[in-house]
């Protein structure tokens, strides 16, 4: 009796710390379960990153800097992008950071031209680590209230742009054998996301054909990190962090955090994880191991999400499954 009380008490402390551990966490189990960066794996690696000029891509420069990475940084903004430079602290003189202006909707001759500029910036060195972290995304809207325009836009720079840039830098990472692409992707690529429908749909292309490219060069020395982030605390340029709604109460993940976890994971060898607090995190368990479910749940809150967008509501709360959330 006594072996099975103990056993009983065992059992429930660890069932109660995996569910602090969860209803806390923002990241997947797996992901969190790494905690530090692999500085060797960084330190003296060529890393480009696209949308380096402001939000997670900016973060991801100066963290990686700091870990004594040489980057290229690329965005259509080039003076935003020498501010950037200039806020570098690291390992590498900051003359030694190259800028590569990018439109990643300019055609295959420019982004080839590009390829080829990261190739030859650092001699005896290529391209490391791609990191595709350039989006487009227009403010949330039903799925039939997008316009043609919208649409074309969101897919040439979230998708084509992206897959035409990596069918180019691959052959050279096949040369030497190694490359690794970090693509960030988005929660709303694992899941519906009501009101971002084309967003979202860009998001699961990127899925697709990044781990279908790893599963097809893997053996050739290719990897592939996705990044799945859910809501994600930013800031304006004054430095001021923002939300959807002022005085919001929903929590965000901190871009820094987002970025730290991005290079815990890559720097692993992670082939996919989710970076969120509750309740998106919760979500994306829900639809990925029990999708009857899961999509049960999203056609609850679907409309009422929709809505509480138009309302500049907040798009995350648990009280879209009870009813429509009003603006404040």
């Amino acid at each position: 009796m006594a072996i099975w009380l103990s056993l009983f008490f065992i059992s429930l402390f660890l069932f109660l710390f995996f569910l602090f551990k969860f209803i806390t966490a923002d990241g997947d189990f797996t992901l969190t379960s790494k905690r530090h960066v692999k500085r060797e794996e960084i330190e003296d690696k060529v890393v480009w990153i696209t949308g380096a000029s402001r939000g997670i891509g900016e973060i991801l420069a100066k963290q990686l800097a700091r870990l004594g990475a040489k980057l290229i940084l690329s965005a259509r903004n080039e003076a935003e992008l020498e501010r950037v430079k200039k806020q570098l602290v690291g390992k590498h003189a900051p003359d030694e950071v190259k800028i590569l202006p990018l439109d990643l909707t300019s055609g295959e001759d420019s982004l080839k031209e590009a390829v080829d500029n990261a190739e030859s910036f650092f001699p005896g060195a290529g391209v490391d680590y791609m990191i595709h972290n350039a989006a487009f995304e227009r403010p949330k809207t039903s799925a039939l209230d997008v316009t043609e325009e919208s649409l074309k836009q969101t897919f040439n720079v979230n998708v084509l742009g992206t897959i035409s840039l990596t069918r180019l830098l691959v052959p050279y990472m096949l040369k030497r054998g190694r490359g690794h692409f970090v693509v960030m992707s988005s929660a709303a690529g694992k899941t519906p996301a009501p009101g971002q429908a084309v967003y979202s749909a860009s998001k699961y292309a990127l899925n697709g054909y990044f781990h279908t490219l790893r599963s097809e060069l893997f053996q050739k020395g290719i990897k592939v990190t996705v990044v799945c982030p859910g809501p994600i605390e930013t800031s304006n340029d004054s430095g001021i962090k923002t939300l959807e709604k002022k005085g919001s109460s929903e929590k965000r993940v901190s871009s820094e955090r987002c970025a730290e976890l991005t290079i815990i994971a890559f720097t692993h060898g992670l082939k996919e994880v989710w970076i969120s607090y509750q309740p998106v995190l919760a979500v994306m368990y829900a639809v990925q191991y029990m999708p009857t479910f899961g999509y049960w749940l999203m056609d609850k809150i679907g409309g009422n999400r929709v809505e509480a967008a138009a309302q500049k509501g907040n798009t995350y709360s648990l009280s879209l499954l009870f009813g429509k959330k009003k603006a404040a």
